[in-house]
């Protein structure tokens, strides 16, 4: 199985919204399963399109890096390298931002009132988009009914895939992962592996899918 001449679009590790100038919002997501899937699809022949947040990463051999901070900045970097034969949207990407204070907020003017805003939703935005990919993958990192949840993401954001985990543990920093693949055919729960596993044996259901 190959991905040659295929164009697969990846995005991987969290975002970060400046709330001053010193400080963000953050989350855990190392960008280690991102990574490994960019890294398996270059292997498999394929022109690699990987849009990372901020993290400390060597670029897989074989794969165009495009580096960016904030959820806006992806949603950006997406869409400029449209079009693509399948997106994998692995990035934890922040659900909130707020205007960032132009100065650092101090401690003696007591806690801030910081007003949250919805970031751009990347995967919906495909999912109705007129340049969609044939194959758009997502990823659902949940604490509790994973599987459910996951479910109602696939059809919600118009999703081919949605690959979902449970990251109640030490996923999101670890070396390991256990996902369910969700299909319009149903769920299919594979078994825990190292995460550059997961992502050889996604990359060899996307190629099959785009053969």
């Amino acid at each position: 199985m190959t991905l040659a001449g295929k164009h697969i679009l990846v995005t991987a590790g969290p975002t970060h919204e400046p709330i001053d100038p010193v400080r963000v919002i953050a989350n855990r997501s190392s960008g280690r399963q991102g990574f490994a899937i960019a890294a398996a699809a270059a292997e498999f022949g394929a022109r690699v399109t990987l849009v990372a947040g901020p993290v400390a990463i060597a670029t897989p051999p074989g794969v165009d890096r495009i580096d960016v901070e904030t959820a806006g900045q992806m949603a950006d970097a997406v869409m400029a390298s449209l079009p693509a034969d399948a997106a994998i949207l692995v990035a934890a990407v922040a659900d909130w931002r707020v205007e960032p204070a132009t100065t650092k907020l101090k401690k003696s003017s007591g806690p801030p009132q910081l007003r949250f805003l919805p970031t751009r939703d990347i995967l919906a935005e495909l999912g109705s988009g007129t340049d969609r990919p044939r194959l758009l993958v997502g990823f659902a990192a949940e604490t509790d009914n994973v599987v459910e949840q996951a479910v109602a993401k696939r059809q919600a954001k118009k999703a081919d895939w949605i690959v979902a985990n449970d990251v109640s543990g030490d996923v999101m920093g670890g070396s390991r992962n256990r996902v369910h693949l969700i299909t319009a055919q149903g769920v299919e729960d594979w078994p825990e592996a190292g995460k550059d596993e997961v992502a050889r044996r996604l990359v060899e259901r996307v190629a099959s899918a785009l053969a």
